[in-house]
């Protein structure tokens, strides 16, 4: 909760109530407009869609409309709250999928907590959208409206409360075990908590190579043992056979900790009972299962992982969602699958380990952030998130036989998906472009800062151009290595120490003429860099 209540409730009640509104795409300025709009001119494309109807995905709002449904049972952290409590959040929902990923979003709350009339309401009305995401269902519910909604639409279906958390955990999961120095089919989990998210995060853990043995599970009475009785379907699958009666014998020698369940049931104890280098994904929300500040003064070597943005490794939905759906309306894909799932884990564990751009770094008021135990899940701003992770999902639903729509050239909607969020400056893609077709030698003037390195280093990896530093050797390597920047090998002149070169020049200089230096009759400066004075 915010600590203004007052300033919450103005945020969304001042000037147009809410937090979302519906605006035209076309022209409307005119009588033409408005009869090509609606009556008579609307009846054309009506007929055309009539006649074959795959065109509403041409001539309609459909192929980039999603609907954010909820009947409120499981509302964040608020429990079952009833529709119309749920709608602030699910505007919310389509907040993010707008600014995130250009994706128009109708929020839509049912009355209804009935598994069969929810499924029967929801396809009623699916004509209307390209995508259902499903949010905030109380399971086990959630589980058979997803499963029966999947198989009776031909349109994406997610419920992202499920495979949202568990596609963010799961590339965080991959990296933090890349830091730890550990194999994933080795790894001793315990996962507190056995509600949609844990149930999810924990079968997309076994997806990407864990082993079901090595898997303690609890929910509100305890461990989920075999021997137990009543336990429904979902958590059979997670009962375990070892003697493990509590969370605390659960937590010996375990090496990762994920919890979805309530805050401050940890304490430094329980997290110096875990193997070395412990991994804890504590994402109870607002309040995780474990202070940030205790686990990490129990444990220096823990990795740690909250839901809260204001610790490091934020598991944050928005990292996922917006991109996911995106990949998957762009090819028109029938579901998303374990393998558009899959592909949107690896692409996101993969994009944390690239180097991070400046607008990030600002954006977090951050120098430097670089992959490591604070920095193992790429963060929410991270303006290359859709041209990374949609690309990877529509691969993934192509390959996978579900696309209706093949895309066949990646570079062309890489820079679509770009333009989309106006992250397309057409001069510098232009320039850029061309610049990556022939690297010429730049040389960065006054690297011995650290905006310079930085600037240097990306240009480097991008394959813009061969940067060669020019500034004082101690200064340089000193911040190459204070801020882990990958340009050790990048080569480096200080003036102070080429006394001849800087006497050449000196001369050349003083001859009060406009000279150009060329490297096939003139004497090349260390770097063989094309030199003009004018």
């Amino acid at each position: 909760m915010p600590d203004n209540h007052q300033e919450a409730l103005d945020y969304h009640s001042l000037g147009r109530p809410g937090k979302i509104e519906v605006v035209p795409t076309k022209p409307t300025s005119t009588q033409r407009d408005l009869a090509l709009a609606y009556s008579p001119g609307v009846a054309v494309p009506c007929l055309e869609i009539e006649k074959n109807p795959e065109s509403v995905y041409k001539y309609t709002a459909k192929g980039n409309l999603v609907a954010v449904i909820s009947n409120g049972t499981a509302v964040l952290g608020l429990g079952n709250i009833g529709p119309e409590a749920s709608k602030p959040v699910m505007e919310g929902k389509g907040l993010l999928f707008k600014i995130f990923a250009d994706i128009d979003v109708f929020d839509i709350e049912i009355n209804q907590t009935n598994v069969d009339d929810f499924v029967k309401t929801v396809k009623a009305i699916s004509p209307t959208f390209g995508g259902i995401n499903l949010e905030d269902i109380k399971a086990p519910e959630c589980f058979e409206i997803e499963r029966r909604l999947k198989e009776e639409l031909k349109i994406p279906v997610m419920h992202d409360d499920q495979h949202g958390t568990a596609i963010i955990s799961g590339a965080a999961v991959i990296n933090a075990l890349e830091l730890a120095g550990k194999k994933i089919d080795e790894v001793r989990f315990v996962v507190n908590g056995a509600g949609a998210s844990a149930i999810s995060c924990t079968a997309l853990f076994v997806s990407l190579g864990a082993k079901l043995e090595n898997i303690v599970m609890l929910d509100s009475t305890g461990v989920i043992r075999h021997d137990r009785e009543n336990l429904d379907i979902n958590k059979v699958r997670f009962a375990t056979r070892r003697d493990i009666h509590t969370l605390e014998e659960a937590l010996v020698n375990a090496d990762l900790f994920v919890g979805l369940s309530k805050g401050n049931i940890l304490n430094g104890d329980h997290i110096r009972s875990m193997a070395a280098d412990p991994i804890v994904f504590a994402m109870a929300n607002p309040d995780p299962e474990i202070t940030y500040e205790e686990a990490v003064a129990a444990r220096p070597d823990i990795i740690m992982a909250t839901g809260r943005s204001d610790y490091p490794n934020q598991v944050n939905n928005v990292i996922g969602f917006p991109f996911i759906f995106r990949g998957a309306l762009d090819v028109r894909a029938t579901q998303i699958n374990e393998a558009m799932k899959l592909a949107a884990v690896h692409a996101i564990a993969q994009l944390a380990k690239a180097p991070v751009p400046e607008i990030v770094n600002l954006a977090y008021n951050q120098k430097n952030i670089t992959f490591g135990r604070e920095y193992i899940i790429p963060k929410p701003l991270d303006p290359r998130l859709i041209y990374t992770v949609a690309p990877a999902v529509a691969k993934a639903a192509i390959s996978s036989g579900v696309a209706q729509k093949p895309i066949t050239n990646w570079e062309a909607y890489e820079n679509e998906l770009k333009k989309r969020l106006g992250l397309d400056n057409k001069l510098i893609r232009v320039i850029t472009s061309k610049a990556k077709q022939n690297p010429k030698r730049v040389v960065f003037a006054d690297a011995d800062t650290y905006k310079i390195l930085k600037t240097a280093q990306v240009v480097r990896e991008e394959g813009i151009a061969i940067p060669i530093l020019l500034g004082n050797k101690v200064k340089i390597q000193r911040l190459i290595e204070e801020h882990s920047l990958r340009i050790s090998d990048i080569t480096v002149i200080d003036p102070r120490e080429e006394n001849q070169t800087l006497e050449e020049f000196g001369r050349i200089f003083l001859r009060r003429e406009s000279v150009v230096v060329i490297p096939s009759t003139k004497p090349k400066n260390h770097a063989g860099a094309e030199l003009l004075w004018c």
